[in-house]
């Protein structure tokens, strides 16, 4: 599973085991909206995504691994995120490092609370970063409620202690994040998405306060998975975010790429 939120978006077993998982479906592979499904022992998971918002011609640029440690009870990753907005260029975000522990899985449901450390990697006078050390929480959990119908749900809170704004002010800011997302399992290697992403937090004002703002994307796509007899799937999707405000917002696009292998 991806870690990853709407904040960094606009502000991720054996040959065997994972052939047999590929033939149940796809799985751990949305967008917007992390699935509560660790990788299993021996199985790693590259993912890659690309957003471009029209409104304000920005784009967005993630990179995640996931690794079992060693099996699919606890499972460590990074994500190191990348952006470009007009009149700044293409610079590293802060970078998350997560921890996920799988406390429930089984054949309708499954959950698996992360806990991520962020490091204040991004230049903060570029917008890129916040300059400050933080952590992150997420509560991903997945139900299927029907034989080709699958349901993720999130709730969760970043913390920044000591977050810049690119002039240098500096003030605690608290991001609370949720989201809910359908797949329709059309095929065992083509899935039609719905995802509804919300995001409410703090912006550091140059006087050191600080001022609320809130974002709600809604994000339809879909995705296609190639398995291959030595345990490698690659799955691609394609979706179009718009945001939803009280003005009218451009659509965007989100390419999303990922390759899962046997890494012993």
């Amino acid at each position: 599973m991806a870690t990853r939120n709407t904040a960094a978006i606009l502000v991720l077993a054996s040959a065997t085991a994972l052939a047999a998982r590929a033939e149940e479906g796809i799985s751990d592979n949305s967008f917007l909206v992390e699935e509560a499904y660790n990788q299993e022992a021996g199985v790693v998971q590259h993912i890659q995504t690309l957003m471009y918002m029209k409104e304000t011609r920005a784009w967005a640029y993630s990179f995640t691994q996931e690794w079992p440690v060693p099996g699919m009870k606890h499972q460590v990753s990074y994500t190191i995120p990348a952006f470009e907005a007009p009149g700044a260029s293409l610079g590293i975000g802060d970078v998350l490092v997560n921890y996920r522990y799988q406390a429930l899985f089984d054949e309708h449901r499954a959950f698996s609370p992360r806990l991520s450390l962020v490091t204040p990697s991004g230049d903060y006078r570029k917008g890129q970063g916040a300059d400050s050390w933080g952590y992150q929480v997420n509560l991903p959990l997945s139900l299927v409620v029907a034989p080709k119908l699958v349901t993720h749900w999130n709730l969760g809170a970043t913390v920044l202690p000591d977050a810049r704004e690119p002039g240098g002010a500096k003030a605690r800011t608290t991001a609370f994040n949720y989201g809910a997302s359908v797949i329709y399992l059309a095929t065992d290697t083509f899935n039609w998405m719905l995802e509804v992403a919300g995001l409410g937090y703090q912006v550091v004002q140059p006087d050191g306060s600080t001022a609320a703002r809130h974002s709600l994307i809604v994000n339809p796509g879909f995705r296609y998975a190639f398995n291959y007899r030595s345990g490698l799937q690659i799955v691609t999707g394609l979706s179009v975010p718009f945001e939803v405000s009280a003005r009218p917002t451009g659509a965007g696009v989100f390419a999303y790429l990922s390759f899962e292998h046997p890494f012993k």
